[in-house]
């Protein structure tokens, strides 16, 4: 029996469509419910459904009103507010296409996307890292809260394969990636409501996260949207003791974190009583054991993880209807066609380690990489799409993650490559040569470690504001190691897995 999943195909996204009014469907029908609270320290701010699609439409027509045009892209560097998904659906009910972005970003890092994207207009809050550009506009938020009281653009319904938006992730080459989505992929992620959260329309999702991180944008604001349900944010500056407090007065029936958080909530908070939680979900990074049987053991909820990357979003989840089996990630979610491969493309036999693999065809796949074919057509293989992940499958369709297939790190839920690091460390002067990698500081905790050559060692401080200049906070190393030598393999290329390796060995 080969490891492959192929039960059922989504019904296709209909045509016309437009992914914001596919997510603002029940405006009209629930236009007094709460769609979103955002959840502060001294009280909410509550958005219904009428408010927020009026908000969205309003600040389509806006955008147009600034010369801007279905098809152009605009860059956005706004903070952690309601302005941010505001102006992402905005731009995407007007055919315009977003690219939300990272606060934590520094201006050179966000000049390379700016460069590499050739935006029409950068939506912009002051307080945010931004490089100047004289030729392209800046459309601050004093500009984009005015375009809320605008009349509702009409929405922009094509295609459901045309370009929607765009996101960054990092790229195994130490290059960002661009990564291109369609309008469609909304659509596709239907299959997630019930293959991984258990969605309804009564249901208060609460996340974590913050508006501008897209796991925030799609789990905690899209996808309640899509169905008729309340999404509630903790406001700018809640501080995270507040988390429990937050979910207990605001009967939150869902709760999606990436598992930093849930380990943090049960160190700090050892009493959690959630009366109308449901159940948790998590992605980002691996969930242990150990977290998900102490949360419940503290909340009598469960926990339901999902395996995805920015590519695909999640394909493989946990779910209330199909428990995972201990150490495993879940199963394909139904409309998928999943499997694990050998190198050369084929499935291997139940319960062999291979390539994690979705079909190129499912819908909520990336249409490609901006600008980047060569990049994109190197991800593929055949019919499938590789994950660079390593798992195991068996008979019942459970899969168990097995480790990276390349060297990309995780921080707290960010996946980050170690060439992109390394790239920006290695201009320090008294850096000769560098080598990144994430390393366990103790049981289910990973750092992103640094370890260098030179003539002596460096200032721990010194190279943290160095790395600060030039990188998001979330790619900073935590750790700074001098060495005399790197460890290379047989083929004298640096191994990351022997520092890995030998870190753990240390005393």
């Amino acid at each position: 029996m080969q490891s492959l999943f192929d039960h059922g195909a989504p019904a296709p996204a209909p045509t016309p469509f437009n992914m914001a009014a596919h997510v603002l469907a029940h405006a009209e029908r629930l236009a007094d419910k709460p769609a979103l609270v955002v959840m502060g320290a001294q009280g909410a701010e509550t958005w219904t459904y009428a408010m927020m699609e009026a908000a969205v439409r309003g600040t389509g027509t806006g955008l147009l009103q600034a010369g801007l045009k279905p098809g152009d892209i605009v860059l956005m560097r706004l903070g952690n507010t309601v302005e941010f998904p505001i102006a992402y659906l905005g731009a995407i009910a007007a055919g315009i296409i977003p690219v939300p972005t990272s606060s934590q970003l520094t201006a050179s890092e966000v000049a390379k996307m700016v460069a590499d994207l050739s935006p029409g207009a950068i939506l912009r809050d002051p307080a945010i890292a931004c490089p100047e550009t004289p030729s392209i506009p800046h459309i601050t938020t004093d500009a984009l809260d005015t375009m809320r009281a605008l009349p509702p653009c009409t929405y922009d319904m094509g295609d459901p394969d045309r370009l929607g938006y765009i996101i960054y992730t990092s790229g195994t080459s130490g290059s960002p990636r661009a990564v291109c989505h369609a309008h469609r992929a909304i659509w596709a992620r239907r299959m997630m409501h019930e293959g991984w959260y258990g969605l309804h329309e009564e249901d208060r999702l609460m996340h974590a996260g913050a508006f501008n991180w897209t796991f925030t944008l799609g789990t905690g604001l899209m996808d309640p949207w899509s169905v008729g349900a309340t999404a509630l944010i903790p406001a700018k500056g809640v501080d995270f003791n507040a988390l429990p407090g937050l979910l207990a007065a605001h009967k939150a029936t869902i709760f999606a974190a990436a598992p930093g958080v849930y380990r943090k909530m049960l160190s700090d908070h050892p009493d959690i009583h959630l009366p109308d939680l449901r159940h948790g979900l998590t992605a980002g990074e691996k969930l242990s054991e150990t977290t998900r049987e102490d949360w419940f053991t503290a909340t009598d909820t469960a926990l339901y993880e999902a395996y995805g990357m920015s590519e695909c979003s999640t394909f493989i989840s946990a779910s209330p209807s199909a428990p995972a089996h201990p150490h495993t990630l879940g199963r394909p979610q139904i409309g998928r066609r999943v499997a694990i491969l050998d190198e050369d493309g084929a499935p291997v036999p139940i319960g062999q380690e291979g390539v994690i693999a979705i079909s190129r065809h499912d819908p909520g796949l990336m249409l490609g990489y901006y600008n980047a074919p060569e990049d994109t057509e190197a991800r593929f293989m055949g019919d499938w799409f590789l994950t660079g992940d390593r798992g195991t499958m068996a008979e019942d369709f459970y899969i168990s993650y097995a480790g990276r297939n390349d060297d990309m790190m995780n921080a707290g839920g960010f996946r980050v490559s170690p060439l992109e690091v390394e790239a920006v460390l290695s201009r320090h002067p008294g850096i000769e040569t560098v080598a990144v990698t994430d390393v366990e500081i103790k049981a289910n905790t990973r750092i992103i470690a640094a370890f260098y050559t030179g003539p002596a060692a460096l200032d721990d401080a010194d190279l943290a504001a160095f790395a600060a200049e030039h990188m998001a906070r979330y790619k900073q190393p935590r750790l700074y190691r001098h060495m005399d030598t790197l460890p290379t393999n047989p083929n004298g290329k640096l191994s990351r897995r022997a520092l890995r390796e030998n870190f753990k060995a240390s005393p």
